[in-house]
């Protein structure tokens, strides 16, 4: 009898334990820009794992959640494809000022899912093609970048009616991988671990750096999870994942 009571005490009180850990769990909403889509998923992955918390994920363009959150979108960290927008926000009174860093440093690719289309900038001077996919220049930084590079390569103006355009990078991707384009200018990121077709890595000299800053947001400064996401995301852990997907790590 005494053997049950002090069984029926110790599965109490495991059970008071785990209900603690669930209690102790919060949930932040994280608005994600769409180039960071499968290292965010897999860095979401291993902090709920680490910590019990869970980082919502929402994925688009940098300039439509910028919008949104102007907006008061309920979002609580913001992980943007440039840098100009967190700064903005801070500078709006709806970011952290000190939360505010360089993440990721992207690169861009210009892609197509044949073998022997991509070689290099010769293939956009051959102009051999009919349709060019990129991302709205507006609201996505990859798209500016890859306006940029054409601007560089005296190229724009020749290639413009070509033009296939994504609401946000990974749009931009889906045409190119459907065959909707027959190339495209694309994240690194999108295509690591992806043999298929031809590529180019666009030189550094040809676009700006694409820096991609974190902040978090006014609304998730008092939200546990929203600050224990911010520090993960710095961490090695998190770290690790972004180098493994082609990024560069601020220094």
């Amino acid at each position: 009898m005494k053997a049950l009571t002090t069984l029926t005490a110790a599965f109490g009180l495991i059970a008071t334990l785990s209900l603690a850990g669930e209690a102790s769990a919060a949930q932040t909403n994280v608005a994600v820009a769409a180039n960071f889509t499968d290292p965010a998923k897999e860095i979401a992955a291993a902090f709920k794992a680490k910590t019990g918390h869970e980082a919502v994920l929402s994925f688009g363009s940098s300039g439509q959640f910028y919008t949104q959150i102007k907006q008061h979108a309920p979002f609580q960290i913001f992980l943007s494809a440039d840098s100009e927008r967190p700064k903005k926000l801070v500078d709006d009174g709806l970011g952290v000022a000190d939360t505010r860093f360089t993440y990721a440093i992207g690169k861009l690719v210009l892609w197509s899912r044949n073998p022997d289309l991509v070689k290099g900038e010769e293939t956009l001077k051959s102009n051999a093609f009919s349709k060019l996919s990129i991302s709205n220049p507006v609201a996505a930084p990859y798209g500016a970048a890859a306006i940029e590079t054409m601007k560089s390569l005296g190229l724009y103006d020749t290639l413009r009616p070509k033009f296939v355009e994504g609401a946000n990078i990974a749009q931009a991707f889906q045409f190119v991988d459907t065959g909707n384009a027959e190339l495209g200018f694309v994240a690194l990121s999108q295509i690591v671990g992806n043999d298929t077709g031809s590529r180019w890595l666009v030189p550094q000299n040809l676009y700006e750096p694409i820096r991609q800053d974190a902040v978090l947001l006014n609304k998730g400064a008092v939200n546990e999870a929203g600050t224990a996401f911010m520090a993960f995301l710095e961490g090695p852990g998190a770290q690790a994942v972004i180098e493994e997907y082609g990024y560069v790590l601020d220094s």
